[in-house]
């Protein structure tokens, strides 16, 4: 049965998708936090939002200064407009009224501006104010029963902001219909900004931590790639077909290409070729196949100068439609803020090669690390449910060594193809090598083969005879009496 409730737009981005559709209309809810969480940003955003909708908008405080302190801090942001200032957001402050009053007086004062205003929306920015002038739990619930029942009589829907850290038994938690926390996370030198729905009465939300940001444009929120996409939105992929890779001499080895949909690991140390490796791949793109460069190392400017190095003229692609690059530099990333991005890149322009170089930049932005693997596997399977094919990168630690670690023990199960290149010394000269070790569903050749960089990329060449330990770095000559 679909969802029949109705519902308000936001216009934040990811919120109405981690609340399974927007906040109901004529509910209640309390969007709590720490000051400087962003509730006042999260709450004006919504409000000239549903204002540009035509609806009606009522803005209460409990400050003491008047609201022009308030219209400069949000003055700079995109979703600002002066012209609906008092012309659809009506902004009052019932201070004096709590003051000499008390919170009964508060309470008619709004019932009878809802009532004149015809207000849809209700933002009530004071709640901490108002619980420390109540007398008790009992003054508490009863100030927001009262306020809720003359906004839901009204069809008008309530956001209570709250600095204080109330819990889920408080007075204030069990008498509304949802809660929206905002706090913040210290990661070593870091921190990362997270929104939880802590509760949601007659609908279903997201549950666990969200990734958001503050900026210009105001609050953006990242929904879990894993929990958003804990299935992927298609699951009926393609027949086994071939993608073209663009380096000469590696169709023997593996067949004529990647298949299609699949995703692809290329691991090595650094020199090696993964990004020439990669470039070949792109430069295969066509306008029918349109590529994505999804990287955290090479600037635009450098990865066109090493394209031009090995003959993929990355500026002619990206002129023509064929290939957009997107640079992230490798600082503090958000996990998530990647995830959708890289996704909505790919179905903006239905790209159908994408070149992630390389996963440790996913790696580098985990919060918690634990999440990485369940993050990939979400990621990769939405990628093959869109029909992209994926070559990704992986930097190995050591240039030269018998350890050869994967880079976590779930891997193997989330890829579907793995290639290793590595830099090996044989004869006092250092050589590049191939080896293929997974294809799923294919058979491929699992002997060793040199590698070169050329004007025109990689090239495979011939196969490794006559030695040992190569894919260790440390080639040397064969056993006496082995096969090669």
């Amino acid at each position: 049965m679909g969802d029949t409730l109705a519902r308000l737009k936001s216009g934040v981005a990811g919120l109405d998708t981690v609340l399974c559709g927007g906040l109901i209309d004529g509910s209640a809810y309390i969007v709590q936090g720490r000051p400087g969480a962003g509730k006042t940003i999260l709450a004006n955003q919504i409000a000239f939002t549903q204002a540009a909708l035509g609806r009606r908008v009522l803005y209460v405080t409990l400050l003491a200064e008047t609201h022009e302190r308030l219209f400069q801090t949000l003055s700079p942001l995109g979703f600002y407009d002066a012209a609906k200032v008092g012309n659809g957001i009506s902004f009052v402050s019932v201070f004096q009224t709590l003051k000499s009053e008390g919170l009964g007086a508060v309470v008619e004062t709004l019932r009878q501006e809802i009532k004149r205003q015809k207000a849809n929306l209700l933002i009530f920015d004071g709640l901490l104010n108002a619980r420390d002038a109540a007398g008790g739990d009992l003054d508490v619930k009863t100030f927001v029963a009262e306020l809720q029942s003359h906004a839901a009589f009204a069809h008008c829907t309530v956001l209570f902001l709250t600095s204080a850290q109330i819990d889920d038994s408080s007075p204030e938690h069990t008498m509304v219909d949802g809660v929206i926390e905002l706090s913040e996370e210290t990661t070593g030198v870091r921190s990362v900004r997270q929104l939880r729905v802590r509760k949601s009465r007659g609908s279903a939300a997201i549950g666990g931590y969200h990734q958001y940001v503050i900026s210009d444009s105001g609050l953006t929120i990242y929904p879990r790639i894993e929990a958003v996409l804990a299935r992927p939105t298609n699951d009926h992929y393609p027949e086994l077909t071939r993608v073209p890779i663009g380096i000469g001499g590696l169709d023997p080895i593996i067949g004529p290409g990647l298949p299609q949909s699949s995703v692809t690991l290329l691991m090595g140390p650094t020199g090696s070729g993964k990004t020439t490796f990669g470039l070949n791949f792109l430069g295969q793109a066509t306008d029918e196949e349109p590529a994505l460069h999804f990287g955290f190392y090479e600037t635009p400017a450098r990865l066109a100068r090493k394209g031009r190095s090995v003959g993929v003229d990355i500026a002619a692609l990206v002129e023509g439609g064929m290939l957009e690059v997107i640079w992230q530099p490798l600082t503090e990333n958000l996990l998530d803020e990647l995830g959708h991005r890289l996704l909505d890149a790919v179905r903006r322009r239905g790209v159908k090669r994408l070149f992630i170089d390389g996963l440790g930049g996913f790696q580098r932005a985990a919060v918690p690390p634990e999440r990485l693997v369940e993050y990939l596997a979400a990621l990769t399977n939405e990628l093959r449910a869109l029909g992209v094919t994926t070559l990704a990168t992986w930097e190995m630690r050591d240039l030269f060594g018998s350890q050869i670690t994967n880079p976590s023990p779930e891997f193997s199960g989330i890829i579907d193809n793995l290639f290793l290149l590595r830099q090996t010394e044989l004869q006092s000269e250092l050589r590049r090598v191939l080896a293929v070790i997974k294809v799923r569903d294919s058979a491929f050749d699992p002997r060793l083969y040199e590698v070169t960089i050329t004007e025109r990329g990689l090239a495979i060449g011939q196969r490794l005879q006559g030695v040992e330990g190569a894919i260790t770095g440390t080639a040397h000559p064969a056993s006496t009496g082995r096969k090669t």
